[in-house]
């Protein structure tokens, strides 16, 4: 065998060797626990044989506590880039089979090459976790390796789309990559997120608590919302990316894609002349509005767990990728509150970064009251969603359906936070407040001193409702630039969005806001 060939048959062995990771041994353990490898993970990812690996034979170069003596080609993480549905994308996995996934600095220096490679391709990023934390062997050259990929974290932020997925766990120092990024996926029951371990909050604390109570998959998607979705598998989670990344563009200078639809812009949707209930205080569903609304029924709900007083998420209109933001009257009456402000703001404003148009569906009865509100500066919280709104330049469309009183109507998308265009149904009513505690600030004395005070009540209720309770008190100022046929919703809201292909809006100059936090 000449000695070119040798070379080559050397390249092709020292290549099965780097795709076995940690080995046979470790392989079988990760897949029995119904976890799938770094490699098998992109492979489900990309698009067939499009995968170009990066760094195949970087090692670590660490000799402290005997780790010399152990090395493993790519040193525990897999990167490089492939095409999705034909577009761009880099990606890094983590390998759980070298060293528990854990994070050297030659891991860091992997990870950030493509993180840079993405920048200047406009590419996005997916990351998938699967990590011990980092390495304690390498001491302060593996947090290093974390503060230089939160570093690239940051100034990719806004400029390409960033989506971590957890599968395994992510614990200490790791968790800020993840929490950086644009959208956050779990797997139920195989992976968790916490800054300090159950052993350590037992110490500190003296609580009792599983990994799965302190960082699973459900705490962090309904009690923290650090995580955006929850999914039961691991194939859930990377076809739940294709399908995110389908609503987005691949860069800030870029528009989304626009997908062919055969759903009529001009349908029109009867069971919306009835959806309000008579009584202002009964609740109806949302997602039934929305659903009638987009193409085909669509809708990808983001956060669906977490404050569920409000709806955010991605759907289409006649092909035109949106993000929608809906109060959700089934929750809570719809209230906004510090963890809706806190999910629509950050939602609000990746839609802002990403040239994706907002349209929301208001029906806000008003800021949730009370010291928990208060002492957990509602009013800040609060701030951020008025401000989200209002930097935003994107196309911005409102609708609203019923409620929208005091200043819950200027936070959600009103015409002076430059709403582009704001429609509502007949059955609006935009108010400082609803009729009753109207009633109690204006006409108090004089319904205490009648003698029928609830008759009394009743009638200046009336008055109040008939004068203020209605969509076309704001319309006559022009708040509202008009009064539509909830039937006709997709139709209008459609032809606004044509209308705002061409907008062109800018900020001042600046070096960077002040976002109240």
């Amino acid at each position: 065998m000449s000695n070119q060939l040798e070379k080559v048959k050397e390249l092709i062995q020292l290549r099965e060797k780097a795709r076995l990771g940690g080995g046979e041994k470790r392989i079988d353990s990760q897949h029995k626990k119904g976890k799938y490898t770094a490699r098998e993970r992109v492979a489900m990812l990309l698009d067939e044989g499009s995968f170009e690996e990066f760094d195949m034979f970087v090692q670590h170069r660490c000799a402290n506590f005997g780790l010399e003596k152990e090395t493993y080609l790519g040193d525990g993480v897999v990167t490089g880039y492939g095409t999705i549905d034909g577009r761009m994308v880099y990606v890094y996995a983590q390998d759980f089979t070298v060293f528990g996934g854990s994070l050297s600095e030659t891991m860091a220096q992997k990870i950030c090459k493509i993180m840079d490679q993405a920048m200047k391709m406009g590419a996005p990023v997916i990351g998938i976790n699967d990590s011990g934390g980092a390495r304690i062997q390498e001491g302060v050259n593996a947090l290093a390796g974390y503060a230089e990929i939160f570093q690239r974290n940051i100034l990719a932020s806004g400029v390409v789309p960033q989506i971590s997925a957890i599968f395994g766990p992510c614990a200490g120092g790791a968790v800020y990559s993840p929490a950086l990024t644009d959208f956050t996926i779990m797997t139920k029951g195989t992976s968790y997120m916490f800054l300090t371990g159950p052993k350590v909050v037992k110490t500190v604390t003296g609580e009792d608590v599983t990994q799965e109570q302190l960082g699973g998959a459900g705490v962090h998607t309904s009690k923290s919302g650090v995580a955006h979705f929850a999914v039961d598998t691991e194939e859930d989670g990377l076809n739940l990316i294709k399908r995110l990344l389908g609503f987005l563009p691949q860069n800030n200078l870029e528009e989304p894609p626009i997908m062919e639809t055969n759903d009529p812009i001009d349908r029109l949707e009867d069971s919306l002349n009835e959806i309000i209930p008579d009584s202002p205080n009964k609740p109806y569903d949302m997602y039934e509005v929305i659903g009638a609304i987009v193409d085909d029924g669509i809708f990808l709900d983001v956060q669906r767990d977490f404050a569920a007083n409000i709806i955010t998420g991605f759907a289409r209109f006649n092909g035109i990728s949106v993000g929608i933001v809906a109060n959700q009257p089934k929750v809570l009456a719809g209230v906004l509150d510090i963890n809706a402000s806190r999910k629509a703001a950050r939602f609000v404003r990746f839609c802002d970064a990403f040239n994706i148009p907002l349209v929301t569906l208001v029906d806000v009865p008003g800021f949730l009251p009370g010291t928990g509100q208060e002492y957990g500066a509602v009013i800040l919280h609060g701030a951020k969603l008025l401000y989200a709104y209002g930097e935003a330049t994107v196309p911005k469309i409102a609708v609203t359906l019923r409620k929208s009183y005091g200043g819950a109507y200027c936070v959600m998308s009103s015409k002076h936070l430059r709403g582009d265009i704001n429609y509502a149904w007949p059955t609006a009513e935009i108010a400082v407040m609803g009729p009753s505690g109207a009633i109690e600030v204006l006409f108090n004395k004089e319904v205490a001193a009648a003698e029928d005070p609830k008759a009394v009540a009743a009638e200046k209720e009336k008055e109040y409702r008939d004068a203020f309770a209605n969509p076309y008190n704001a319309a006559k100022y022009g708040y509202i630039d008009d009064v539509i046929e909830p039937r006709n919703t997709r139709f209008r809201v459609i032809r606004a969005l044509q209308s705002l292909a061409t907008k062109k809006l800018m900020n001042p100059a600046k070096k960077h806001d002040n976002l109240p936090l």
